[in-house]
């Protein structure tokens, strides 16, 4: 499809958990069942903390997503319970993973409307961070694949990132949108690299994405859902 780009903006970004799907809804209550099954090993403000900073401690080796989740959720099992923790509650464990890995994926409220609207004006892309399989498979599934002029899934948002990816896929940051739930991942760093950025907030926000909005910033916007955004995008003409 033919893209008439308006304005100064030629590419705009799009983030995808918690944006244009549920994401962290599943991950809460993943958690809350893997606290119910560690009770008899310490309250849940230990079993948090502990879970916490294994998923941190992770991250740079697991990257992001349900897998990384489900592996941090056995080594805090094993750490809290000095490794013997039963083979059940292990199993319990794996399943209520793969129930993650294989949860339905449907659009949030406006999401395809403004994404068809964006996509016949500017270059739209996805840019997301997780794990690379899980990722391709909730895009699919989402049936918005085909609104999307690229996807990009990466290991890790920062301003760097941000440069390449709207170098590549348009006319570098300066005349690119990054659209998100988290501030510290879509807002900031693409803010540092130079792009316009409107937050699109979400009712829940991971501990490791918590951060404070730069509210002050020429380039920034929060909007109140992802249908206000084809608009704005368009008023920075």
């Amino acid at each position: 499809m033919p893209v008439t780009t308006v304005g100064p903006v030629t590419t705009v970004g799009v983030d995808a958990d918690d944006t244009l799907w549920h994401n962290e809804t599943i991950f809460r209550l993943t958690h809350k069942r893997f606290v119910e099954l560690l009770a008899p090993y310490g309250d849940a403000e230990q079993i948090d903390a502990k879970l916490a900073e294994t998923e941190k401690r992770n991250l740079r080796l697991y990257g992001y997503g349900a897998k990384g989740f489900t592996l941090s959720m056995i080594e805090t099992a094993m750490d809290l319970t000095d490794s013997q923790v039963s083979i059940g509650v292990i199993r319990q464990i794996l399943a209520a993973g793969r129930e993650m890995l294989t949860e339905p994926v449907e659009p949030l409220p406006g999401v395809e409307k403004a994404l068809a609207t964006l996509s016949e004006r500017y270059r739209l892309v996805l840019i997301t961070k997780g794990d690379l399989l899980h990722q391709e498979q909730k895009l699919a599934a989402s049936g918005l694949g085909d609104l999307f002029a690229a996807v990009e899934i990466v290991s890790e948002k920062d301003a760097d990132t941000y440069r390449r990816v709207f170098a590549r896929h348009g006319s570098g940051p300066e005349r690119a949108v990054m659209a998100g739930n988290s501030v510290k991942s879509d807002i900031i760093p693409a803010l540092e690299a130079g792009a316009w950025a409107a937050l699109i907030p979400y009712p829940l926000v991971w501990a490791h994405e918590a951060a404070t909005a730069p509210k002050d910033h020429g380039r920034y916007v929060e909007l109140g859902s992802i249908g206000e955004l084809p608009a704005w995008v368009d008023s920075l003409s």
